[in-house]
């Protein structure tokens, strides 16, 4: 209906008025579209960390035998544990009696922190670092529990925890990618799964993980050519950019040519500053010897931790490092020797992470900065026989810690019970922990959603998870 005085109708009249408030946001909204990576205000007050950095100990590490101290699984070494479901683990045929730890514990801190000997550099951080003790899954397979920790469900084709991240901060670095993911550079393989670990899912595909190769040059195809001088490469982006954009208006593919004109772009600026993001030869040399660079026992992996550290320096806002490879003894999948298994792992992590912690904290970084460890569940308590035992695979409980981003340092949040084998007390879920994630992040997971199928999706899914706020200083 027009209003005759005015001459326009109510709607035109909603449109105009406000100072044009809706068009204000709505120019937001193309603002985003045409730059995905912008930064975003945060949804919350009192998330503190603008970067993560998640040390993913793929193949699930035995939380008896690292974090959770447990001196009655000791007293009740080859006790058969009444009641005990044989396929709660992988190898039905292959279950033993309870089975103490091969390593020793003892305190640490002004917190009085257990800690198997396993660590013993990392362990002088504990009254910095959170521990939640009682999460647990839903899976006792690889790769669907991979895929669980990694994007909330036990399927393929779902985004990951960094893609949400990326997608409800943006990036604050305009040349390196936002979202960075390092596998095993020994040869062992990606982990189960593989890249579906860090994908995007059903959100634009800008946002997915951006794999850094183990070996040769982190990133393919950075190098310019020797024909073609700056002046010609940048004349072609301007060309393809028009072109693409002709193409846009009204069409159905367009958050996926804006993400292709991006990540052209991205391109063009990472030739500069991937190089040097990746020159760990600048490092003065005694934080190389921090980090262990140049140790045989652990330098490829001291390599990935000072990489990360020099990522979150440049902005990158979520770095995630796989410790291990794929099969069994090829990654923290101890079934069979978990004491060679575990201390091999150990020996190859314990002082690049506590480095990483040291140095961030130097730095002024690790306030801002999430540090986070952890597998895709844990171990039993009881023995896989064999000529040198191991353990299998536990969903019911495993441990997780965290560090730095604003989390209660010297805090032990939940308890398994008695023996390692189930979480206990204020069980955690893995939907409560990716909330929790989020949450220090300064994301709301209730509110961080996108459209799809016709239903507005999210990483913690729809049974009512939790916030564990017990963690956070």
């Amino acid at each position: 209906m027009k209003d005759t005085k005015l001459g326009y109708s109510r709607r035109d009249m909603l449109a105009r008025a406000g100072g044009g408030f809706g068009m204000l946001a709505f120019a937001s909204m193309l603002e985003a579209a045409k730059n995905p990576f912008a930064p975003k205000v945060p949804m919350q007050v009192g998330g503190k960390a603008k970067s993560i950095i998640w040390i993913f100990t793929n193949g699930g590490p035995s939380q008896v035998d690292t974090w959770d101290y447990k001196p009655e699984l000791a007293k009740r070494d080859g006790q058969t544990l009444e009641g005990f479901d044989p396929k709660t683990g992988f190898f039905p045929g292959s279950v033993g009696g309870l089975m103490k730890s091969p390593f020793g514990f003892k305190q640490y801190g002004a917190s009085g922190t257990w800690c198997s000997d396993l660590f013993p550099k990392t362990a002088m951080h504990v009254d910095k670092m959170c521990f939640i003790h009682s999460c647990w899954t839903g899976s006792n397979n690889h790769s669907p529990a991979l895929f669980m920790m990694n994007t909330g469900t036990t399927r393929m084709g779902y985004p990951c925890v960094g893609s949400w991240v990326n997608y409800g901060l943006g990036s604050e670095s305009d040349s390196l990618p936002s979202f960075v993911v390092m596998s095993d550079p020994m040869n062992r393989g990606l982990p189960k799964g593989s890249a579906a670990n860090w994908g995007a899912g059903f959100l634009p595909s800008v946002y997915q993980g951006t794999w850094l190769k183990p070996t040769g040059a982190p990133i393919d195809n950075l190098a310019v050519p020797a024909s073609l001088t700056p002046q010609r490469q940048r004349a072609q982006l301007d060309l393809m950019a028009r072109l693409n954009r002709q193409s846009l208006a009204g069409s159905a593919i367009e958050s996926e040519l804006n993400a292709r004109i991006e990540s052209f772009e991205l391109a063009y600026r990472m030739q500069t500053a991937a190089p040097e993001a990746f020159a760990l030869k600048d490092e003065p040399e005694h934080i190389q010897k921090l980090y262990g660079v140049h140790e045989k026992h652990c330098g490829h992996f001291a390599k990935q931790c000072l990489t990360a550290r020099r990522m979150v320096e440049r902005g990158v806002r979520f770095i995630q490092i796989y410790s291990g490879g794929m099969e069994n003894q090829q990654s923290w999948d101890g079934h069979k020797d978990i004491l060679g298994n575990h201390s091999g792992f150990a020996a190859e992590s314990d002082q690049p992470v506590a480095a990483l912690i040291s140095d961030l904290e130097q730095r002024g970084l690790l306030d801002q900065t999430l540090i986070i460890w952890g597998g895709e569940f844990g171990r039993l308590p009881i023995a896989q026989k064999g000529a040198q035992p191991g353990r299998d695979h536990n969903p019911h409980a495993f441990t997780v810690w965290m560090c730095g981003g604003g989390v209660k340092g010297g805090y032990h949040h939940g308890e398994s019970d008695e023996i390692g084998f189930k979480a206990a007390i204020d069980k955690v879920s893995v939907h409560d922990l990716h909330a929790t994630i989020l949450a220090a992040a300064g994301l709301d997971h209730e509110r961080l959603t996108f459209k799809f199928q016709g239903l507005d999706q999210r990483l913690t899914g729809v049974e009512n998870p939790k916030v564990v706020k017990q963690v956070f200083a």
